[in-house]
């Protein structure tokens, strides 16, 4: 028999003295034979196949001392036993096993920094979770596991203590005790070595700091590695686009206080010389198309060097080589330095290696939308020859589905395949599925709300669905819309639409009369560009005016007591250009609406017209532009009716006032109520300036925004005047959350008209500007 207790000597003992056993200790030998059966003993919860498959001996095979040292090895490889015996019986092998303990539930006490679930997946990747096997070792990687967490944190002084108790079916609970303690906070960040800017402008560049007024939100004031060496490639960038070709980051120390509380950093730098740029000569193979390239050249001759202009170039020139189909093109900026007169001229050696096809092209992330949303988008083609300008339009017609907070695009080598590539598709998914729910203040309805469900990419098919619903005192509205964006393959959009909305334009009182308009329609748009659509389409709906119980209805309205039939044909066109259609940060957007009725009781044309503009002003600043018009005229000699007019103010129009209400001096019914009827004509202007939230980087879902507003509603017998415009100021902070763009705004009227009403705090989910 052959018998060998780890448990005495630990298992590493163990395994060294049974593999050495045969060499030095032949009184342990064990007397050859030939294996006629095996038997395993201790299992609980694991497979004896398990056992068999990772066992060296089989039936009939020869069993020597070699023999049992190799399979004593091979089950403690496993990781599923704590002792392992072999026992012989004649000439029956007997496996003796006691397994290892499984975990039956992590529990954390003392948790308030980390959801529970961040720290259950941080375990999980270092092999400890639930039903898994459990040993002490893999228990004190835990705690380092979750003390690393904490460190990245800031919380340095976070202690972790685990305790195991042992349960039912050979079983424990692991629970871990944790005291957080506070974070550790940067008390001091000190530049050495600078000449030329001070400390506090190089602390400018940081997104780390001593703490402010939203170190609660931002926990800027809270030390990490990661964030230090973001803010000192900053650093960097700082000098090397202002001159400072020969900069350099000496060294970087990082002190802690010995309660671990406080720290402070240091960063010794060498500033160099700044130097002019004196020139740009081009070397290597352009393709013949040297004067095409010269003009993509960013580097300005006789300015300060500058490493983003450099960069900026050789990208430019990357992807100019890519739209002639050589994906692996390398350019390469070498400077050549004369420091006697500080003075760079650079170089610009380029060599388009060889032209590649792309073989394949993959998609990832997205977990909800099909591939066949995406795929559609694509103006690259498998199989085709590379083409960079394919490959940008592709990505930026994903991008402005408006499925996703970021796509990218990364080309690579194909193994094997010197001239082929394969692209790589990587979305972040959003939320597509929004509640919008609309919201103001005023001393007459003090809150006025609107709701609805919007599903942009209705089960994942592209598709969107749309059910308005406003049950406001004032204002009811049902509202239901579905766009097929590929009706047909070609990629012609059909769009249905249903209404029924019933307004009171009373303010004050709910027993106002009441406009109800009903009707269905629908439209096409046809892309006859890779960013121009033509729309056109057909309505038919009906709309009365009824009398309310106390309010005696304006003279204005009478005309429209009966039901008032209208067939209007819609004609339209759209070019989109922005980067996204989500958080647009440069580019264009334009729309051109038209509806004309000349069948039924109304006869009437109106036509709107809008422009947006993006301009990127730095990497995290962008200003934004909206002008909206409008004008409706009657036809076959009557007037335009007033169930079509043109309301302005409010969100998405002028804000700071309230909704609907900027246009022509109220009219009064018979006991003074006002009634704001809007106009066939409209301007209105918007302008924002766009910044992230502060402490959160670039990160565009989040950000803050000053805008100026002016606009109004023109009746008939008005001449479109700027100077009667109402204008307003004010603030405002936009948010992608999981239920849909949300904007809030706070503004205050510059210019006030007549009969003007003030509405300063709004906010809204599903709108822009």
């Amino acid at each position: 028999m052959i018998f060998f207790d780890s448990r005495r000597y630990g298992i590493p003992f163990a395994i060294k003295a049974i593999a050495c056993a045969a060499i030095s200790l032949p009184a342990l030998a064990v007397e050859p034979f030939t294996v006629r059966d095996i038997r395993v003993e201790g299992l609980q919860r694991i497979e004896p196949g398990t056992v068999f498959a990772s066992l060296p001996v089989r039936v009939g095979d020869r069993f020597t001392t070699d023999s049992s040292a190799a399979a004593i090895r091979a089950l403690f490889a496993l990781g599923l036993f704590k002792d392992v015996r072999l026992e012989t019986q004649g000439d029956v092998l007997v496996v003796v096993v006691e397994e290892r303990p499984s975990v039956a539930s992590v529990e954390f006490v003392g948790l308030k920094e980390f959801d529970k679930d961040v720290l259950t997946k941080a375990l999980r990747d270092i092999g400890l979770s639930e039903g898994r096997p459990f040993d002490k070792a893999l228990a004190d990687r835990a705690e380092q596991e979750l003390k690393r967490q904490y460190i990245s944190r800031s919380l340095y002084g976070a202690e972790v203590v685990s305790t195991t108790t042992p349960v039912d079916r050979n079983r424990v609970n692991l629970t871990f005790s944790i005291t957080e303690g506070g974070p550790a906070k940067i008390a001091q960040i000190e530049v050495v070595g600078n000449k030329t800017f001070t400390v506090q402008t190089l602390r400018d560049q940081f997104n780390l700091d001593t703490g402010g007024w939203m170190s609660w939100y931002t926990k800027s004031d809270r030390y990490s590695r990661t964030k230090l060496n973001a803010d000192l490639e900053a650093l960097r960038s700082f000098y090397l686009s202002r001159g400072f070709l020969e900069f350099r980051i000496d060294s970087t120390q990082v002190a802690m206080s010995p309660n671990k509380q406080e720290m402070s950093i240091t960063i010794n730098i060498t500033e160099g010389e700044r130097f002019i740029t004196s020139g740009v000569k081009l070397e290597g193979n352009y393709l013949d198309r040297d004067d095409e390239f010269k003009a993509l050249i960013k580097i300005a001759v006789g300015k300060p060097y500058n490493a983003e202009t450099v960069t900026e170039t050789t990208k430019a020139f990357t992807e100019y080589f890519g739209k002639f189909g050589f994906a692996f093109a390398r350019v390469e900026a070498k400077p050549v330095i004369d420091r006697q007169n500080n003075r760079v001229q650079f170089v610009l050696q380029a060599e388009p290696s060889r032209r590649a096809y792309v073989r394949r092209i993959q998609v990832a992330g997205n977990d909800r939308t099909r591939d066949e949303v995406i795929r559609r988008e694509f103006r690259q083609l498998e199989s085709a020859w590379y083409d960079g300008d394919k490959i940008r339009l592709s990505r930026d017609r994903v991008d402005r589905l408006g499925y996703f907070t970021n796509v990218n695009v990364e080309t690579m080598e194909v193994p094997g395949a010197q001239d082929q590539v394969d692209l790589l598709f990587t979305v972040t998914e959003k939320p597509t599925g929004s509640i919008s729910l609309g919201a103001g203040f005023s001393s007459i309805e003090k809150v006025a709300l609107n709701f609805g469900i919007r599903q942009d990419n209705a089960f994942g098919s592209g598709n969107f669905l749309a059910v308005e619903v406003n049950t406001s005192r004032f204002n009811q509205n049902l509202v239901i819309s579905t766009t097929n964006p590929y009706y047909t393959q070609n990629g012609i959009s059909r769009t249905f639409d249903l209404f029924h909305r019933t307004t009171r334009p009373f303010f004050g009182n709910i027993n106002s009369y009441r406009i109800i308009n009903t009707g269905v329609g629908t439209r096409f748009g046809v892309p006859v560009t890779e960013t121009d659509t033509v729309f056109f389409g057909i309505t038919a709906e009906q709309t009365q005016v009824k009398e309310g119980v106390e309010i005696q209805m304006p003279d204005l309205l009478r005309p429209y007591s009966e039901k008032q039939t209208a067939l209007p044909i819609t004609v339209g066109w759209s070019r989109d250009r922005r980067d996204s259609a989500l958080v647009p940060s440069r580019g264009a957007l334009q729309r051109f609406n038209s509806d004309v009725s000349l069948a039924g009781d109304a006869h009437y044309a109106r036509a709107s017209y809008q422009f947006q503009q993006y301009i990127p002003l730095t990497k995290k600043y962008t200003f934004a532009f909206n002008a909206d018009v409008g004008l409706g005229q009657g036809l076959n000699g009557q007037t335009f009716p007033l169930f079509k007019n043109y309301y302005v103010g409010g969100l998405g129009s002028v804000r700071g006032f309230e909704r609907n209400t900027l246009g022509p001096p109220p009219s009064q019914s018979g006991n003074s109520a006002s009634f704001f009827p809007g106009g066939p004509k409209k301007v209105v202007f918007n302008a924002e300036f766009i910044t992230p939230f502060p402490g959160v980087g670039n990160d565009r879902t989040l950000r803050l925004f000053g805008f100026t507003d002016a606009g109004r509603a023109f009746g008939a017998n008005e001449d479109l005047s700027l100077d009667k415009l109402s204008v307003s100021a004010g603030v405002g902070l936009s948010w992608i959350s999981p239920m849909g763009p949300l904007r809030f705004s706070y503004a205050t009227p510059i210019v006030k008209q007549t009969g003007d009403r003030i509405q300063r705090l709004q906010f809204q989910i599903g709108t822009s500007f």
